[in-house]
């Protein structure tokens, strides 16, 4: 066996998926997708052949229906142990020079990529369903090679109740009557065709990795914001008019893109704000991306998120990394892509403080990984480790910092024009750390002279010549920062034009070692545990736990129970279960065992593993 990647049994000696055909049967009472895929592989093969399962059950394997041949069964076998990373393996004993095949299955309530919302826990009253794909859960929808070395087109048929629609990350078809040829044994005639149903027909013609597969189903309404550029949520009209307003700007976003980047090659740039247990603050599923609704501040703000996945529409979906040991192939091109078009568009003050929280996040993650400071390298070893577990600022912001270093050094305009020259070499491949330095060798000769390119890339740790951001503003809110562990609290003047990132750049800074009594001062000036703005307020829940302010852990439940974002999850029961008190850890338990429900797999996992590890 030849592995690709350390979080996949995809063999590289063997063909891997060019082409899957999927059709879903949605069965919301038993949150549960039946399901075929027609699987068309990169070229012939014979004999067994390894895809990427996790918790699916699967009923079937045929080869491909065809007008003069009956489908023969193909025998199949799922490991009998399932690894608690990679899922299970299924292999299938394929007949001479098999170049497709369909199977059918069925995928478990507990899914790891799906969280299903009944009807209580939605603002339309309506059921929903939604996937989060990412890094490695596509498995647990259907069969795949689940690594992002392989590049898929797919088709989508999504059977659904009619009074519901369905989005995915893809070009919408049509929205017909269901029929029976349509769903090749995902389910019976009877159950497909069954009054009250209807079906939303999808199909991607570019070839994304399969985590960037996405869909999602339920009392969806929209709103279209420019010429390419359409905002949908589950919500109602309040939730659509305010994220139309907070998104409004996108089509010039999407221009300025293309004025540093290259040609746009999505045709569509749709955002989906999705219920608030959506784990992540957006996903960058092509056309189509997903968001959380605490993006949505009423200031514009909101917009740098968008601004982080749009970029990724050429750093990460158009160019990907081969693997999870990559991430900052996605993850550091997208950051600096991604303050490169908020500098243009709200201005280089704006791009520097989003640099300058930034920086105060790696540093951060420094201390978090002390005792295994192996991911703190931009390429870490990750075989038996579960990317969501280590998933971190890291990847984003060394990766940020090394082009910057790359940038300072040649500058900016040869480095626009390598960036060019990069998308376009690369576009619709999947590539690794090694491709990407030839190829900055080649085309800045001497570049490995110049600057460490080793201690970058293999080196733990933030290297000598990473630099903190410079802007007056940056540096007036660390010096406010660093005066209040004297007791000064900014004046009212001080702050007077400060918006949510001023704040959260502000609380970043403070020192951690501060009393209750100067918290309890701050929060009774400018009321931050109250703030609309989930960064200033987390941020300051933050502050306030290890102070014993037990006054605010009101405000901790609440937040935990109403948002699912990890990047709020994460610092709050962190900051809880490291308390040395019984009550903080026994607070953290009790809201997790009342929440969990609430949350998606995924942000449930990370969220039981940090209990556990400090319970």
């Amino acid at each position: 066996m030849a592995p690709v990647d350390p979080h996949s049994y995809t063999d590289g000696a063997h063909p891997v998926t060019a082409h899957a055909a999927l059709v879903f049967y949605l069965d919301f009472a038993a949150s549960t997708i039946h399901a075929s895929a027609l699987v068309t592989l990169s070229a012939p093969h014979t004999g067994d052949l390894l895809l990427d399962t996790r918790a699916l059950a699967v009923h079937s394997a045929t080869t491909a229906p065809a007008p003069d041949a009956a489908p023969s069964p193909i025998p199949f076998s799922l490991a009998a142990d399932a690894d608690p990373v990679l899922g299970t393996a299924l292999t299938l004993a394929l007949p001479p020079d098999t170049a497709s095949f369909l199977l059918t299955f069925s995928t478990s309530p507990s899914a790891s990529a799906l969280q299903w919302l009944a009807p209580p826990q939605t603002a339309s009253g309506l059921p929903f369903v939604f996937s989060q794909c990412q890094s490695i859960h596509a498995r647990s929808v259907f069969p795949c090679h689940d690594t992002p070395a392989a590049r898929i087109t797919y088709s989508l048929l999504l059977n659904v109740p009619a009074q519901l629609s369905a989005v995915a990350a893809a070009r919408h078809v049509a929205r017909r009557d269901p029929v029976p040829s349509d769903h090749r044994g995902a389910c019976d005639d009877a159950l497909w065709c069954a009054p009250g149903r209807i079906v939303e027909e999808f199909e991607m013609a570019q070839c994304v990795p399969p985590y960037l597969f996405a869909f999602a189903a339920g009392g969806i309404g929209s709103r279209d914001l420019g010429p390419r550029t359409r905002v949908y949520a589950e919500g109602g009209d309040t939730l659509l008019d305010d994220a139309a307003r907070e998104f409004a700007g996108v089509e010039d976003m999407v221009k300025v893109g293309e004025s540093l980047f290259g040609p746009y090659e999505w045709e569509r740039f749709d955002l989906l704000v999705l219920p608030p247990s959506f784990p992540y603050g957006g996903m960058e599923n092509p056309r189509m991306v997903f968001l959380t609704p605490t993006v949505i501040k009423g200031d514009a703000a909101g917009a740098q998120v968008v601004a982080h996945e749009l970029a990724h529409s050429w750093t990460g979906n158009l160019i990907t990394n081969k693997t999870n040991e990559d991430f900052w192939l996605n993850e550091g091109f997208t950051t600096y892509a991604e303050r490169r078009i908020v500098e243009v568009v709200q201005g280089e003050e704006r791009a520097a403080l989003n640099s300058g929280i930034g920086w105060r996040g790696l540093n951060r993650m420094m201390e978090r990984f002390k005792d295994n400071m192996e991911f703190t390298k931009l390429k870490p070893k990750m075989a038996g480790i579960d990317p969501d577990d280590v998933y971190s600022e890291v990847p984003y912001e060394k990766g940020f910092q090394f082009l910057w270093r790359i940038e300072r050094q040649i500058g900016r305009p040869a480095f626009d024009e390598f960036l060019k020259k990069y998308i376009a070499t690369f576009k619709f491949q999947s590539i690794d750390t090694e491709t990407f330095l030839e190829f900055l060798k080649a085309n800045v000769p001497g570049i490995e002279n110049q600057i460490d390119l080793h201690e970058w890339i293999e080196g733990t740790g933030i290297p000598s010549d990473a630099m903190e951001p410079e802007s007056a503003t940056y540096k007036k809110i660390c010096a406010l920062a660093a005066e209040f562990k004297s007791g000064k609290i900014p004046s009212e003047e001080e702050v007077a034009d400060w918006s949510g990132q001023e704040w959260e750049l502000y609380l970043e800074n403070l020192p951690t070692d501060v009393e209750a009594s100067q918290v309890t001062a701050l929060d009774e000036r400018y009321k931050l545990s109250e703030s609309r703005d989930y960064e200033v307020k987390v941020a300051f829940l933050q502050l306030a736990i290890p102070t014993g302010c037990r006054c605010y852990f009101n405000e901790v439940e609440k937040c935990l129970k109403q948002v699912g974002r990890m990047k709020y999850l994460r610092p709050l029961y962190s900051s809880l279960a490291r308390c040395s008190g019984e009550e903080e850890k026994m607070l953290a338990k009790r809201i997790f065992s009342e929440a969990q429900e609430f949350y998606h797999p995924i942000a449930r996992g990370v969220a039981e593993s940090i209990l556990l590890k400090h319970g």
